[in-house]
């Protein structure tokens, strides 16, 4: 059985101090910057949604952020399959997918739902967004 990848090992608060990332107020937005240039901030937050974690940025997500989406999307089983299934897809540049160059198209494919969790806007959210435009 092959090991599985520890995205932790490449997390970039991995080297700095974590304490950081939980913080309140004013300091979370600090913290959410800190989180948009991770390399796996993806893993990152399907894990604090997947596993609850009540406290803390992770992610990029402060934990009200989680809360509302955990909220608005209680059909999901598993966040990890969700987000790095829609990261997939959009790298991949499935043919199902829209393009993400197209004027508002992206709020409604696979890269939309997963950047739509990031920002913590429902997916019906994000389809009015892409309907409107």
């Amino acid at each position: 059985m092959a090991e599985r990848w520890n995205w932790r090992n490449a997390a970039r608060c991995r080297t700095d101090d974590a304490d950081e990332l939980f913080v309140t107020g004013a300091q979370q937005r600090e913290a959410r910057e800190f989180c948009r240039a991770c390399p796996v901030r993806t893993e990152c937050l399907a894990h604090a949604l997947d596993e609850g974690v009540e406290f803390g940025v992770w992610g990029g997500m402060t934990e009200r952020e989680r809360r509302a989406l955990l909220r608005s999307r209680p059909d999901v089983g598993s966040w990890h399959d969700l987000l790095t299934g829609a990261r997939t897809a959009y790298y991949a540049g499935d043919p199902h997918e829209h393009s993400a160059h197209e004027p508002g198209s992206h709020e409604h494919s696979a890269h939309g739902l997963a950047r739509a969790a990031e920002l913590a806007v429902a997916e019906r959210t994000a389809q009015r967004l892409h309907e409107s435009a």
